[in-house]
C-alpha cells in the first residue's frame, strides 16, 4: 500500500512539475504578445515607463499563467523528490523557445533545436532514474530531518559562504565576476527549496484537518522562505542587470540545480538506496540538460541552419587542405563569388600583417 501510494504521489508531482514548466514558458509568450500589440497601437512602452500593459488582456493572461505555473511548481515539491522537480524547471526555457519560434517569429537556429532535443532527452532520463526519497509525511518528521547533524552542517556552511560573498566578495568583485551574485542566489536557493518542501507537507496536513498552524516549524519555514526568496531575487536581478542573460541563465541553472541536488541528498537521504545504474542515469540526464540549455542560450544569436551547413563544410575542407580558391574559380561560381572574394581579401590582409606590410592597413 505504501509503495503504491509513493508511486501515485510521484506521478502527481511529475505532472505538476511538467505543467508548471508549460505554464511558465507560455507566460513569457503571452506577455510578449501583449506588449507587442501595445507597441503597434502606439502606446508608451513598458521600457519607457509606460503602464498601458495593465489594460491589455494578453498581458494579464501571461501573468495568470505564470502564477499558475508557480503554484504548480510549489505543489510538486510536496509530492515528488526535489531532485526530480528542480531539473525539470529547465523545460520552461525549452517551452518558451519553441513557442517563440511559432508565435513571435523568433528563429530557432540549429544549435537551439539540438539544445531542445537534448533537454527533452535529459529530462526523460532523469524521470526514469529519479531517486525515491524517504517517506516524510508530517511536520514532526520534517523537524527531525532538519535537525540531522549532516543537514545542520550543510545549512551552516551555506549561510557562512553566503554572508562572505555578500559582505566581503560582492562589494569588491560582484561587478566584474559573474559567479559572485549567481553563487549567492544559487546556494540560498537550496535552502528555499527545502522550505518549500516543508511548507508543502504542512499544507497537505492542513487539508487533512491537522492543527499545523500551531506548529512553530510552519512559521519558521515560512519566514525562512521569504528571506531566502527575497535574497535570491535581489542578487539574480543584479546579475541579469550587469551580465548577458544568455550567460547568466545556464550558469545559474547549473549551480542552482547542483545545490538543490546536494541539499536533497543530505536532507532526505535520496541516494542511499539507489542502484548504481540509477545514480549514473540521474547524473547523465542532468549533464545532458546542461548541454542542451547551453546550446540553446549561448548560440541563440548565431544565424546557423541546416541550409548553411554544406557551405560551412566546404570552407572547412578548404582550410584543412591549406588551399585557397583562385580568382578564376571564384568568378566561375556566381553563387559563391561574394563569399570567395571576401575570403581572399581577408586572407591577403592577414598575410600582409604577418609579413609586416603597412599596405594591409
Amino acid at each position: 500500500m505504501s509503495e503504491t501510494r509513493g508511486r501515485y504521489d510521484f506521478c502527481i508531482g511529475l505532472v505538476l512539475a511538467m505543467s508548471s514548466s508549460i505554464f511558465i514558458g507560455g507566460s513569457f509568450i503571452l506577455k510578449k504578445k501583449g506588449l507587442l500589440r501595445l507597441a503597434r497601437k502606439g502606446s508608451m512602452r513598458a521600457g519607457q515607463g509606460g503602464h498601458a500593459y495593465l489594460k491589455e488582456w494578453l498581458w494579464w493572461a501571461g501573468l495568470l499563467s505564470m502564477g499558475a505555473g508557480e503554484v504548480a511548481n510549489f505543489a510538486a515539491y510536496a509530492f515528488a523528490p526535489a531532485t526530480l522537480v528542480t531539473p525539470l524547471g529547465a523545460l520552461s526555457v525549452l517551452v518558451s523557445a519553441i513557442l517563440s519560434s511559432f508565435f513571435l517569429n523568433e528563429k530557432l537556429n540549429l544549435h537551439g533545436k539540438i539544445g531542445c532535443l537534448l533537454s527533452i532527452l535529459g529530462s526523460t532520463v532523469m524521470v526514469i532514474h529519479a531517486p525515491q526519497e524517504e517517506e516524510v509525511e508530517t511536520l514532526n518528521e520534517m523537524s527531525h530531518k532538519l535537525g540531522d547533524p549532516g543537514f545542520v552542517l550543510f545549512a551552516t556552511l551555506v549561510v557562512i559562504v553566503s554572508l562572505i560573498l555578500i559582505f566581503v566578495v560582492g562589494p569588491r568583485h560582484g561587478q566584474t565576476n559573474i559567479l559572485v551574485y549567481i553563487t549567492i542566489c544559487s546556494v540560498i536557493g537550496a535552502l528555499s527549496v527545502s522550505c518549500v518542501k516543508g511548507l508543502g507537507i504542512a499544507i497537505k496536513e492542513l487539508f487533512a484537518g491537522k492543527p499545523v498552524l500551531k506548529h512553530p516549524l510552519s512559521w519558521i519555514l515560512l519566514l525562512s522562505l521569504i528571506v531566502c526568496v527575497s535574497t535570491q531575487i535581489n542578487y539574480l536581478n543584479r546579475a541579469l542587470d550587469i551580465f548577458n542573460t544568455s550567460i547568466v541563465t545556464p550558469i545559474y541553472y547549473v549551480i542552482f540545480t547542483t545545490s538543490v541536488l546536494t541539499c536533497s541528498a543530505i536532507l532526505f537521504k535520496e541516494w542511499q538506496h539507489m542502484a548504481a545504474d540509477d545514480i549514473i542515469g540521474t547524473f547523465s540526464g542532468f549533464l545532458t540538460i546542461i548541454v542542451g540549455i547551453f546550446l540553446l542560450h549561448a548560440f541563440k544569436d548565431v544565424n546557423f541552419t541546416l541550409a548553411n551547413l554544406p557551405l560551412s563544410l566546404r570552407k572547412d575542407d578548404r582550410a584543412a587542405n591549406g588551399t585557397l580558391l583562385s580568382t578564376y574559380d571564384c568568378f566561375n561560381h556566381d553563387e559563391e563569388s561574394a563569399a570567395c572574394l571576401g575570403e581572399m581579401q581577408s586572407t591577403e590582409s592577414l598575410s600582409a600583417r604577418r609579413n609586416g606590410s603597412l599596405s594591409a592597413f
